[in-house]
Parts: C-alpha cells; structure tokens; sequence
C-alpha cells in the first residue's frame, strides 16, 4: 500500500504531463521517482526519493515526508534495513504531521516486525495509534503482530477492530482466519476463510483462502461477498 506519505510527495512536486526534466532539483528527482513506481520499480523510486531529499533546501518540511515515502517504497522493494533507516530520519525531521506522522510510524513498526525487532515494532505501533486508529490496515498488522508475538488476545481484539473498520476486505477477512486459527478456534477460521474466498474469488487471497479451507476439510461453496471498499494489503 502506498499511502498518503506518497500522495503528500506528489502534492509537493506534480508530475508534468511531459516526461520529467533531466535535471537535479528536488521536483525533477521526484518526478522520475514517481515514474519508477508506476513501472512497479520500488528500489528505483526509494532512491529517487531519497535524492529529492538530499538536493532539498536544509530546512524544507517536505523533506521528511521524501524520507517517508522512500521508506515505504523500500518496504515494496523488500529492504527492510534501508526502510528503517529512512524512516528514522524522517521522524527525526520536522514536516510529518498527524496521519503523515502516524503512518511513517506504521512503516516503521512494518521494517521492524521484519527484521524480528517485534519489541521496537510494537513500541512504532503503539506510539502511532493515536493519529491512525481509523485505518484498518494499521489493526491487521497489530494483529498479525501479535500472532508472532504469541499474544491471542491482542491478536484476537486487533483484528476485530479491523474486521469493524473494512467487513468485506478479503486481505483482513483472510487474517482473521488465522487469527482464529490461532486461537484455536476452527469453525471461526472456516468461517472467515470461506468469506475472504467469496469476496476474491479469482485473486490471490482469495485462493489462498480457498486452500486453507480445504486444508480444514471443507470446499467452500460461498457466494461473493459485495465488494470491499478498500483494499488495505500489506505493503511489502
């Protein structure tokens, strides 16, 4: 998920309708950073983002929103290591605001959890709570989180926060089977697998929930649900 820490770098430097200028300024450099996310090139536009940052004015406020978004993009790009390092000079800096703030916190509790930091990854995430607690994503992460952190009973109340927030989502609906699962509570898991496999019948959560269905002895036969309002994956 690429999320309103990118939408703020786009705000900040818009992409022309021409092909970006080749030169070395702040808005350039984010231009062809933006380019190379739309092509699917996380690591290409983490470094274009971090060299927009690094060409910036010393006390330009949107630099810690460049850092931000280079951040998650090497979450895309499976760089925890470089995500985190970004990340933590972004909140460093002045210019992360509210949301912007609690979701470079959320990225950074995301870098953590995957380098088996879950003590500094649940430290980010409580900390961000208090600006993103209506993001759905932000509780099936706590939740998945908390499965790791062998912690039922947060994992159980974070994804039932999440399941408030997004009902039909097929991502959260497949975490909460696991969540279930993991509690050890079968008929739960089976249920929630069959509604993540309705509501994505041809993609691939939803065929990863049509597995674990079966793997519990039963082939769903569900129909679709309606369609999830939005789609809150994880971003890496």
């Amino acid at each position: 998920m690429i999320h309103l820490l990118l939408a703020a770098a786009v705000a900040a430097a818009p992409v022309p309708k021409s092909a970006c200028p080749d030169l070395v300024t702040p808005d350039a450099l984010i231009c062809h950073a933006l380019e190379a996310e739309k092509k699917g090139d996380g690591q290409g536009a983490a470094l274009g983002f971090e060299e927009a940052a690094k060409t910036s004015p010393g006390k330009d406020p949107k630099i810690a929103r460049m850092y931000a978004a280079a951040g998650n993009l090497w979450l895309v790009a499976n760089q925890p290591g470089k995500a985190a390092f970004d990340l933590d000079k972004a909140l460093a800096l002045p210019g992360l605001e509210a949301e912007q703030r609690g979701e470079a916190l959320l990225d950074r509790a995301r870098a953590a959890e995957a380098q088996n930091d879950l003590a500094t990854a649940r430290a980010k995430l409580n900390e961000a709570v208090a600006t993103i607690s209506g993001d759905p994503f932000y509780w099936y992460f706590s939740a998945s989180l908390a499965m790791r952190e062998r912690d039922g009973i947060t994992a159980k109340a974070a994804i039932n926060k999440a399941l408030a927030l997004a009902p039909s989502d097929p991502a959260i609906l497949f975490e909460a089977g696991h969540v279930a699962d993991f509690t050890g509570d079968d008929d739960a898991a089976r249920s929630y697998w069959m509604r993540a496999a309705g509501s994505d019948p041809n993609g691939p959560i939803g065929r990863a929930a049509a597995k674990a269905v079966e793997m519990l002895g039963v082939t769903p036969t569900v129909k679709a649900d309606a369609p999830p309002k939005r789609a809150d994956q994880p971003r890496s």
